[in-house]
């Protein structure tokens, strides 16, 4: 029994890092397009955002299904669908802790701003993206003891 729990913990934490890594990677495609889209080629700030978030998401699915979750069967553009939805669902927590504290609580300040998007906001939203990847997207199909069910 200790044996199994071992070998599902470890499996949880391979899946963790290389949920992880994928995430260092769309973040750095994201930021980066967000920088030369803002910047040389002189977008305004929500066009360059928004294909840069959908540069993104694109990285991060294609890593997650290729790496992370290379083991789950294919299923079409529908599980691309799916991901977009979470990761947009993850965004929106993030303007949550934005607004619920910059509004709500009246905390204004750039660095509190900061604070609750990129900090609070992140790791909240990092949490949903990856509950929602891995028990809406990538299914525990050939996952032994999936903690999600």
């Amino acid at each position: 029994m200790a044996t199994r729990a071992a070998g599902v913990r470890e499996r949880l934490l391979r899946e963790l890092l290389g949920f992880a890594a994928v995430g260092v990677l769309a973040y750095a495609a994201d930021l980066g397009l967000f920088v030369w889209l803002r910047g040389p080629v002189g977008l305004d700030p929500l066009t360059a955002k928004a294909l840069s978030f959908l540069a993104g998401c694109s990285v991060a699915y294609a890593g997650n299904a290729h790496g992370t979750y290379r083991h789950a069967p294919a299923r079409g553009p529908r599980r691309y669908v799916i991901f977009f939805a979470v990761n947009v669902a993850g965004a929106l927590v993030q303007l949550l802790c934005i607004a619920v504290s910059h509004y709500g609580l009246g905390f204004t300040s750039p660095r509190a701003d900061t604070v609750s998007g990129a900090g609070i906001g992140m790791a909240l939203a990092t949490v949903l993206r990856f509950w929602g990847t891995r028990s809406l997207v990538f299914r525990g199909e050939g996952r032994d003891g999936s903690w999600t069910g």
